[in-house]
C-alpha cells in the first residue's frame, strides 16, 4: 500500500514536496536531496508526520 508523504528542508524547515511512498518495501523515514526553492540550492529533505 502506497501512503503519502511530506518532504521537509532540514535547514529552514519549509515543507516543500509531496511523494508517495510503498511502507512494506521502505518502513524507515525518506531522506532525500532535493532542490530547496526558499535556500536556493539542494538540501537535504527528510520525511516529515
Amino acid at each position: 500500500m502506497r501512503v503519502k508523504i511530506t518532504l521537509a528542508c532540514t535547514e529552514c524547515q519549509q515543507r516543500n514536496y509531496n511523494m508517495t511512498k510503498d511502507k512494506k518495501t521502505h518502513p524507515e523515514r525518506m531522506e532525500t536531496r532535493k532542490y530547496c526553492k526558499f535556500c536556493k540550492s539542494h538540501t537535504l529533505h527528510k520525511e516529515t508526520k
